[in-house]
């Protein structure tokens, strides 16, 4: 350490020649929101000078911008349906060089050892992935999960110096009434001067006192300008949230000034590969809040040193001595067209397309990463959602692009004493199954899907990941269940009994060890094959039903116990008397 020291001293000193000199970039200054100009001097992956410098090695910038490396303040790998090894080779041609990861997912498949599965993959890229520790395994009392973590399952991880704290906190019941296996989570990430981060959807102004007398201190939740300033004014950090399904950019951005915007950040949360290729990651956010009239430079700032600043990263978020050499050329600062991106002063990214070997996840995984799906198979008569007292129901209806739902107690169609889907009505039938010891079926009925036919399910569902599917018929429903339950997870479209696309997810029924350009091809399929059922292109099917099982988020959830009021915090039944 000593020998490295001297030797970046001894290179902003001008005593030895930089290991890489950048010349003829515009620097952008996130401390000053400025450009400056000067050869950036690198020595053992740091940035030790901007001024005129020799190196062993130049490269010029030709006029272009050297922004800071992207960081995603809070994004959940495994919903890119890839492991961080190959996460990375998406993202990085992106602009992002670091990430704030809560393996969230796997754990509530595989409890600790998913989580290590992360840890061990993560090493095999270089991009910087951080970690924070799933608070909420499960995530709720109501529903069943693979594994549950207390904190002393977690605590070792907290040697791992990549472990920042614990993640979203998100069963606000338990840290409001002071359950002793919360308080112990929050004791441990305390004790170990680590941070907290929280999960405040849908919850009053009061909530936020208590989840700051927490300590916990961001939130990516909100979904207005008003939650967005009260979490501010209460010292917290917004996470400004642009994923796959919550899209809460637009929304949010009015509530940026010049007085607050220390206070925010960006972060996909969750987002699916070909929206993560095809669109981008935080550099989409950057993208988006520069079109809707943020200064570019403010942008950049949100997406660097603040993040870096809101997870105590000191080396991360800005060019400048001192600083990790992680940084991107940009042709244009309107545009964020990225040209080249570096990581520890070596080019990892150039033109779109990674220049560094994949490392595939490793062949031999542990036999319960790759056989999670134990239910039973279900048969049709399993799927009978009686109806005893009349016609009128409780619907879950869909917000395209959004995470929460809307709670409709409406009149249904009913054959044979049970409700009977309707495509003229566009309500589904809706199902999930615990797929973790094939404890049982929740049923319920959703409107919003819009097929004319067929049905799709996933064995992606927050937070459990019970298989979830949602149809037209109990027949094509039987048949998605029954071939995810064949390709250990993953998605299926089906219709008229066959199946026109899937794609396995093997890997805790989350994830695949197929190269993302495989991952992208199945993709396009599934999406060609939900075109067959006359899905509409305002929203992802697939994300939106992967949400629909997730009972920390108003208004009306189906779990694998059942249909779910999370106003109300209690189950009800189908019928609405």
């Amino acid at each position: 350490m000593n020998s490295i020291l001297q030797k970046q001293l001894a290179t902003a000193a001008k005593q030895t020649e930089a290991d890489l000199v950048v010349k003829n970039g515009k620097i952008v200054n996130v401390f000053t929101r400025e450009i400056i100009e000067g050869d950036l001097a690198i020595a053992e992956g740091m940035i030790v000078g901007i001024g005129r410098y020799e190196g062993r090695k130049t490269i010029d910038a030709e006029g272009r911008y050297i922004c800071p490396g992207l960081i995603d303040g809070h994004v959940h790998i495994e919903s890119s349906m890839v492991p961080p090894s190959e996460f990375a080779r998406v993202v990085l041609p992106h602009g992002v060089t670091t990430v704030i990861a809560d393996p969230h997912e796997i754990a509530n498949v595989a409890g600790v050892r998913g989580i290590q599965f992360m840890l061990d993959d993560a090493k095999r890229t270089p991009l910087d992935v951080y970690m924070m520790l799933p608070s909420c395994v499960p995530a709720t009392s109501f529903e069943h999960a693979g594994a549950s973590l207390s904190a002393a399952e977690l605590a070792p991880f907290f040697n791992d110096e990549r472990v920042l704290g614990l993640a979203e906190v998100m069963d606000y019941p338990s840290l409001r009434e002071q359950h002793s296996s919360m308080l112990d989570k929050l004791a441990l990430a305390a004790n170990a001067n680590r941070l907290i981060d929280g999960h405040l959807a849908g919850l009053d102004a009061n909530a936020i006192n208590v989840y700051r007398s927490a300590r916990i201190h961001t939130d990516h939740e909100c979904v207005t300008v008003d939650e967005a300033l009260e979490r501010i004014r209460r010292g917290m950090y917004v996470l400004i949230r642009q994923g796959s399904v919550a899209k809460d950019l637009e929304k949010l951005l009015p509530a940026v000034t010049e007085h607050n915007a220390r206070r925010f950040l960006f972060c996909t949360d969750d987002k699916h590969l070909d929206d993560l290729w095809f669109e981008g990651s935080v550099d989409h956010n950057v993208r988006l809040a520069i079109r809707a009239g943020l200064d570019p430079l403010l942008a950049i700032q949100m997406a660097t040193l603040n993040a870096a600043e809101c997870y105590r990263l000191p080396t991360k978020g800005a060019v400048a001595p001192g600083y990790d050499a992680d940084f991107l050329f940009v042709d244009d600062l309107e545009t964020l067209n990225i040209t080249h991106v570096f990581k520890a002063g070596r080019l990892v990214a150039q033109h779109g397309q990674t220049v560094f070997p994949a490392e595939r996840s490793a062949e031999s995984l542990e036999q319960p990463l790759l056989h999670s799906i134990r239910c039973q198979a279900v048969d049709e008569t399993d799927l009978r959602i009686p109806m005893k007292r009349g016609t009128k129901a409780h619907v879950i209806e869909i917000i395209p692009n959004h995470l929460h739902t809307n709670h409709l107690i409406t009149d249904v169609d009913v054959q044979e004493g049970a409700f009977c889907p309707s495509i003229e009505r566009d309500l589904l039938k809706l199902v999930v199954v615990e797929r973790h010891r094939g404890l049982g079926i929740g049923l319920g009925i959703v409107r919003g899907f819009g097929f004319k036919a067929g049905a799709i399910a996933s064995s992606i569902a927050h937070d459990s990941h019970h298989i979830i599917a949602a149809g037209t018929n109990d027949r094509d429903l039987a048949a998605a269940i029954e071939q995810l339950r064949q390709q250990h997870g993953g998605l299926a479209v089906i219709k008229d009994g066959a199946v026109l696309a899937s794609l396995p997810l093997e890997i805790g029924g989350l994830m695949t060890r197929k190269d993302y350009t495989e991952v992208l091809n199945g993709l396009k399929q599934i999406h060609e094959a939900l075109d067959s059922l006359g899905s509409s292109h305002a929203f992802n099917p697939f994300i939106t039903l992967s949400f629909l099982a997730l009972p920390v988020i108003p208004e009306l959830k189906l779990t694998d116990q059942g249909l779910f009021d999370v106003n109300k915090w209690e189950f009800i039944p189908i019928e609405a008397v």
